[in-house]
């Protein structure tokens, strides 16, 4: 597998997903467009994810991926019908590249096609086989995939497990290509597995079908079914680089348990998950797994983790090109090296068609004689005689009825068919040649235009090196308006030690949502002790964990995190509890009310309800606490504020003073003072290019800067000292 499963992987990961058979579905999401994540809930093991990538590959992982808020309508639809689903049947479709999962639900019984062919499918489907729902809408010859249809599978193609020796004579006798080409498409294995078949045979892959054992082919083929049906590992292929060596990788693959570093360099030098060892696989180095699944999840894990963050991106550089995935400078850098390729081209079409033109002229009569032959042969036999004589005549390889032309073949030195050429029947010797000189002439005039678009090229891409040298040396980021924000941007937010998310009402309305939507389980509710102050949720498990390869472009001093459902750590103690507290204290009217020091207390979840006793009255935004309270007094009024990168997007973050000092090497020092917020959130733009109105919405009020670190002056990197 490289870019594409093939159906012997195929063929593996359905075994092993087949195995999870009775497990349910917890819930379905989309990270990015062209991926779908079920959660897998086992009875008897941890939960997991089946990652589906769009036709390119399935695979079973583990990994803390963040999840948008806000699911897409095909994931909603999956959610609707899958949700408490019990998984009955994993299945590959004869030996095609489709997988059939079946399902259980309490409206009958439910099936996914996932389509990793072309540009791959997945299609929801009920008891019936009627379409519910397909990731997107095709049409093919003989089958239509649309909501409402009933599902049909594509052409179902040959099944080597069917094989027998006298169906393989036959598709041998009646096949006009060579034994590689038999095998991997009308056999349906596919060029890699063809080719394995060839050397275990000990057949060259070029030869004729007519000249191949059949019987030797088969047994060659079985082979590898067998191993295929028993076998329970994979493996990745790996290649040495210039950073990487092959003692290095040698190293790695001998290491019983992997750490982070060897993670990252066997992903890095991974070209191939496979679940069989090949003949062609002989003498590269190879990594071995418990399953297929886990060598995919090894290699291509880490990049669809990430899919969100890349999803956030992708909408950045759409809204503002430059400004998200890539930056100018890399876009103008990727544009000159296609310019330069595509001169490089036509240098070489101009320098090809200018020697086919000289060609013809050299060997005028050898051109000439075929030209006469093949017109009085067609005028006489007519054109089908004539192409079905042609395998007889060295010299012309083919020819097209319709335009009248044939592929001739010009003397090499040694007066060989050499060079191929299409001749024109209807054209002199003469007129043939100039179709080739043209031909170089409109690449010349394309050469012309390609020279002056990659100057221009150049010129934009030293101005966008200035520009960004400049940038870089301020401190600015590049950032643009979003139209959309990380959930809990709506509210006041934080990240306390042990990266757990901390979230507070900016009002009423938030402080109900805090407390529906944001507080359960090992949660802790906090409260300043004044009126009016924000409900507000330390979660448990919900938080954020660093990103050690951060994807996009961050100026230096940010470091970037992404959202997670689950830390590692979800203990929330007395010290994570007072951090939290000195932040639902800075959030309160305390920051405006002029003192320096409050109060605030903690329970649990359950101590916090809406309900009141009779006769009382609970309005938009309060809540009764009952029950025992731990609270935490002479709390200072001062926060600290840090740039950080939250799934590829730069936000201004506030914290507590020792956090974001441990945290963040741009940060500021605030305490209530007299400068309005507004003038403090545009000299923050001016230093950072963060917009004002997501720095007005951090800021807790009129402030003074007790200490500034590239937050309100321009920042200078460490690198740069």
């Amino acid at each position: 597998m490289k870019d594409s499963m093939t159906g012997f992987d195929v063929r593996a990961v359905s075994l092993e997903l087949d195995a999870w058979s009775g497990a349910y579905v917890k819930k379905a999401y989309m990270p990015h467009y062209e991926q779908i994540v079920l959660r897998i809930n086992p009875k008897e093991a941890d939960q997991f994810d089946l990652v589906i990538v769009r036709g390119q590959r399935v695979y079973t992982s583990k990994r803390d991926r963040p999840m948008p808020m806000t699911p897409p309508s095909f994931a909603m639809v999956l959610r609707k019908h899958l949700k408490n689903a019990r998984l009955t049947k994993v299945e590959q479709l004869g030996f095609d590249r489709v997988l059939m999962f079946r399902f259980d639900t309490k409206n009958g019984q439910r099936s996914l096609s996932v389509e990793l062919f072309r540009n791959g499918n997945v299609i929801l489907m009920d008891e019936n086989d009627v379409i519910i729902q397909p990731l997107t809408h095709a049409s093919y010859s003989g089958r239509t995939i649309k909501k409402g249809e009933t599902y049909i599978p594509p052409p179902a193609a040959i099944d080597p497990h069917t094989l027998t020796l006298e169906s393989l004579e036959e598709a041998f006798a009646e096949s006009e290509r060579d034994l590689v080409s038999t095998l991997g498409g009308k056999i349906n294995l596919g060029g890699i597995y063809a080719n394995a078949v060839c050397e275990h045979a000990g057949l060259e892959p070029n030869s004729s079908t007519e000249d191949a054992d059949a019987a030797n082919v088969l047994k060659s083929l079985q082979h590898f079914l067998e191993q295929l049906n028993s076998s329970q590992t994979g493996h990745l292929i790996l290649k040495p680089t210039k950073e990487y060596n092959e003692d290095v990788l040698k190293a790695i693959v001998a290491m019983e348990t992997l750490d982070a570093k060897s993670t990252m360099t066997l992903r890095e030098t991974a070209t191939e998950a496979t679940p069989l060892l090949l003949p062609s696989h002989a003498g590269k180095i190879a990594y071995s797994c418990s399953n297929l699944c886990s060598a995919i999840d090894a290699w291509k894990g880490h990049h669809d983790a990430n899919a969100l963050a890349r999803r956030e991106q992708e909408k950045l550089d759409a809204a503002a090109p430059g400004r998200g995935h890539s930056t100018e400078v890399e876009k103008l850098e990727r544009r000159m090296k296609q310019q330069e390729q595509a001169l490089e081209g036509f240098a070489k079409k101009i320098e090809k068609q200018q020697a086919i033109g000289h060609a013809i002229q050299e060997h005028w009569t050898h051109v000439e004689t075929i030209l006469q032959q093949a017109r009085e042969a067609v005028q006489k036999q007519g054109w089908k005689p004539v192409l079905k004589g042609l395998k007889e005549n060295p010299w012309v390889d083919s020819g097209n009825a319709a335009d009248r032309t044939m592929m001739v073949r010009l003397p090499d030195e040694s007066g060989q068919p050499g060079q191929a050429f299409t001749l024109h029947l209807d054209d002199s010797v003469h007129q043939n040649a100039q179709r080739y000189f043209e031909a170089a002439r409109k690449q010349k005039d394309k050469t012309t235009g390609a020279t002056t678009a990659l100057e221009d090229t150049k010129t934009a891409f030293k101005r966008a090196q200035k520009k960004e040298a400049k940038q870089k040396a301020s401190g600015r980021m590049q950032t643009v308006r979003r139209s959309k924000r990380l959930w809990f941007e709506q509210h006041r937010w934080s990240m306390i030690s042990g990266g757990h998310l901390l979230v507070g009402g900016r009002d009423a309305k938030g402080n109900d949502s805090i407390v529906k939507k944001h507080l359960s389980g090992g949660d802790m509710y906090l409260h300043a002790d004044i009126h009016g102050a924000p409900s507000c949720s330390l979660r448990a498990s919900q938080g954020f964990a660093l990103v050690e390869e951060p994807y996009g472009q961050l100026p230096p001093g940010v470091p970037s995190y992404k959202l997670v459902d689950k830390l590692g750590d979800e203990r929330i103690n007395d010290a994570k509890l007072e951090e939290a507290a000195t932040l639902a204290l800075c959030w309160s009217r305390a920051w405006n009310g002029g003192g320096a020091h409050g109060t605030v207390f903690a329970v649990k979840p359950a101590q916090v309800s809406k309900s009141a006793q009779t006769g009382e009255y609970v309005g938009k935004g309060a809540f009764i606490v009952r029950g025992q309270r731990q609270w935490f007094k002479d709390l200072d009024v001062q926060l600290g504020i840090g740039l950080v990168a939250i799934n590829g997007v730069p936000l201004l973050m506030s914290g507590t003073v020792a956090s974001i000092k441990q945290r963040c090497e741009r940060y500021a020092i605030l305490s209530p003072g007299q400068t309005k917020k507004e003038q403090l959130a545009n000299r923050i733009y001016k230093a950072t290019g963060l917009r004002t109105d997501d720095v007005l919405s951090v800021l807790p009020g009129s402030s003074d800067v007790l200490e500034d670190v590239g937050i309100f002056t321009a920042y200078q990197s460490k690198e740069e000292e």
